[in-house]
């Protein structure tokens, strides 16, 4: 990978924060254009994916997919297959397409492990697809609460149900009890890169229980802390605000799948009454969908990330 391992949005931020010199000497040192080992057995041994990918109007929705361990597995590094389908419903079953981006991120919660690869759909039968790597790249195990993820199959589930405006009763309760959520990005020249660093994305949020505070008919607000200062999703958010938001209920399976409005706060008084935010992230729902037990993986207890003892909760919850 050259110099342009981060695209203009990323470069923005990277400056913003006065590390751009910096950055741009890691980037090609981090981003690579195909996965090492560790990588290609790591995702062998997950029972669940992240992804990230493009409705028919250019919006990131985030999904997620599961079967037994080694459903996703790699034939070669700069190739990853995966064994499954989406559900009915889910924007990434109308996305896949030969060609199409996709961002997926392999998470092992009870290691805190994480592994990203953004990339293009190389080809789509009717028992999976493969990607082609554009970019794969591992991240910090900071704010991932340790739980344990089982693959318990089952019935097929019936999916997700239809799209609606704003946020129900149960999506809110929903997420004020979350303590971790991921969140779809993408550049605006998404649906047709330039390079590989112009694609879709999809990374991981974290934080004590009530972090994502809920507001009205569906104005949320999470805080962003440290990280490893490659501003993916903000230098995705900084071109393209649009997000696609999903909240897992690790106990039941239920999946809620948000399309949101975002805006980074980068200061003032609500930022400095969340310890430990280095900004906010204000978001407008535009659309959501349930999928009641639709994730066919059950996860044990949690053990907070001990990154969090440094963070607290919004005010009004204390």
């Amino acid at each position: 990978m050259n110099a342009l391992a981060w695209h203009e949005g990323e470069r923005m931020l990277q400056a913003r924060a006065g590390i751009a010199e910096r950055m741009a000497e890691i980037g090609p040192r981090v981003l690579r254009d195909y996965m090492p080992e560790q990588h290609r057995s790591f995702f062998a041994q997950l029972p669940f994916l992240v992804a990230g990918s493009l409705d028919g109007e250019g919006r990131p929705w985030a999904s997620v997919l599961a079967a037994a361990p080694g459903f996703a597995h790699s034939p070669d590094p700069r190739h990853l297959r995966v064994d499954v389908l989406p559900q009915a419903n889910d924007p990434l079953a109308a996305a896949l397409a030969v060609g199409a981006q996709v961002g997926l991120l392999g998470i092992e919660p009870h290691t805190r492990r994480r592994n990203r690869l953004n990339g293009t759909v190389h080809a789509l039968d009717a028992r999976g697809f493969s990607i082609e790597v554009g970019q794969s790249f591992g991240n910090c195990p900071r704010y991932i609460q340790a739980r344990e993820p089982v693959f318990v199959g089952g019935a097929p589930a019936p999916g997700f149900g239809p799209r609606v405006h704003g946020l129900d009763a149960k999506a809110r309760r929903m997420v004020r009890a979350a303590d971790t959520f991921f969140i779809a990005t993408a550049h605006p020249s998404a649906a047709n890169p330039r390079l590989p660093a112009e694609g879709v994305d999809v990374s991981h949020r974290g934080g004590r229980p009530g972090f994502v505070r809920v507001e009205g008919e569906g104005t949320l607000t999470a805080p962003d802390f440290t990280g490893n200062s490659f501003f993916n999703t903000l230098g995705n958010l900084a071109l393209n605000p649009v997000a696609g938001l999903l909240f897992v209920d690790f106990e039941s399976g239920d999946l809620l799948q948000l399309s949101v409005r975002a805006e980074v706060l980068w200061d003032g008084p609500q930022v400095e009454a969340f310890a430990g935010a280095e900004r906010l992230l204000r978001m407008e729902v535009l659309a959501a969908q349930h999928a009641p037990g639709a994730l066919p993986v059950r996860f044990g207890p949690a053990s907070l990330s001990p990154f969090l003892e440094a963070t607290g909760l919004w005010p009004e919850e204390r």
